[in-house]
């Protein structure tokens, strides 16, 4: 190696070691605004094997938000995949119709965590809160309305309120804005 081709190398690492260093340390900060809690009632699923199964959204599912309430309408679904590492994903597709009668389209993936106590809880049936298990969710909307076109723009994300399979079935998210 030559002295001119040393040097060149020693500049461009004194030029790159700083860069390297901001890399390691975030630059912006990520703040939320609660947008909705979302109720959502689910029909027992249909299972396609024993990785996928497909929850229909039952009527009386509901928004209710400082700045949107709605109701959820049908057709809506939870197409559910069991994954090998013993995590779960979710992608979920619905429509809001708000209390002015706007249409909001929905639509989130997300991925479910459970331990083998919480996992036993939930086959079991009982009613599941954020503090049991994991589950966050990364919603979208669409809509054409004036009003809420707004919600074309942002990025959401939500955790789970609360969850139950068997008889009764819902899952209920709080979601928020990431600003």
């Amino acid at each position: 190696m030559n002295i001119k081709n040393m040097l060149r190398g020693l500049i461009l690492s004194a030029l790159l070691l700083p860069l390297a260093s901001q890399a390691q340390t975030p630059t912006t900060q990520i703040a939320t605004e609660y947008l909705m809690t979302l109720h959502i009632p689910l029909d027992p699923p249909q299972q396609i094997d024993e990785t996928s199964f497909v929850y229909n959204v039952r009527p009386g599912g509901w928004a209710k938000g400082p700045k949107i309430q709605g109701e959820l309408l049908a057709p809506g679904g939870d197409w559910f995949r069991s994954m090998p590492g013993g995590n779960g994903r979710l992608d979920v597709r619905s429509t809001l119709k708000t209390d002015d009668g706007q249409f909001i389209f929905l639509s989130y993936n997300g991925i479910m965590s459970h331990t083998k106590h919480s996992f036993e809880r939930f086959m079991k049936g009982e009613t599941l809160s954020a503090k049991d298990f994991y589950l966050v969710i990364a919603p979208t909307m669409q809509t054409s309305s004036p009003k809420y076109a707004w919600l074309n723009h942002v990025q959401c994300v939500g955790k789970v309120v609360g969850v139950k399979v068997g008889e009764n079935s819902f899952v209920q998210y709080d979601i928020y804005i990431v600003r």
